[in-house]
């Protein structure tokens, strides 16, 4: 059987291997708090392919929840160690996560979907405090993009004087920029502000509130 693990693949490299299209949902409680962190990955056919090899145990063509289980069971174990990709800052400060809920991969229409949702450890409210969010591997071996329809969502009920914004893909000349900087620099250097490699790249989702 096979169950190809997210986030136990190899070392930091200067490309992603795996392609994975995304949006994600900011989870609101009753009292308007951010309390989570909803995401949908859709893999790459490639990636698809090769975790799917051996689940279709009764041999009928279809993935079921209970075949797609132990690979979503992998998964989320391998990527516990990467806090799930899911990187929540409260005024520029990372702030802690907990176990994912709801979790589940369906594959439909030959792609593979893999869902779950982040708790805040301590839900925040965004009239308070600078709230965003990234989803990125912080090896750069998993490049994530958002879809371009909807890319971003709420369940729960948004604070009427707050909105979502999701932050431009990085252009090619900043890129370049980035790329050539990073060239310059030795293995032992780190970006700063507890930044990852991989979230240079990534695109900031944000509650703006009041404005």
């Amino acid at each position: 059987m096979s169950a190809m693990a997210l986030g136990s693949a190899a070392p930091a490299f200067a490309h992603p291997h795996v392609w994975i299209v995304m949006r994600s949902d900011v989870v609101f409680n009753d009292k308007g708090q951010v309390s989570g962190i909803a995401v949908e990955w859709t893999f790459d056919d490639g990636y698809a392919q090769m975790a799917l090899d051996g689940l279709d145990t009764n041999g009928d063509g279809v993935y079921s929840q209970d075949e797609l289980e132990p690979l979503t069971k992998e998964n989320l174990s391998s990527l516990k160690d990467y806090n799930y990709f899911v990187v929540p800052r409260v005024n520029g400060k990372v702030v802690p996560i907990g176990e994912p809920v709801e979790p589940g991969q369906i594959y439909s229409s030959g792609k593979l979907e893999l869902h779950f949702t982040v708790p805040l450890a301590t839900p925040v409210d965004p009239h308070k405090v600078e709230f965003h969010y990234k989803v990125y591997d912080p090896e750069f071996y998993i490049a994530f993009d958002y879809v371009e329809q909807d890319p971003v969502g709420v369940i729960g009920t948004l604070p009427a004087d707050c909105r979502l914004k999701v932050e431009p893909v990085v252009s090619d000349q900043q890129l370049n920029q980035t790329r050539e900087m990073l060239s310059t620099k030795g293995t032992d250097w780190k970006p700063p502000e507890d930044e990852d490699f991989g979230g240079m790249f990534a695109q900031p989702a944000l509650i703006i509130c009041g404005q």
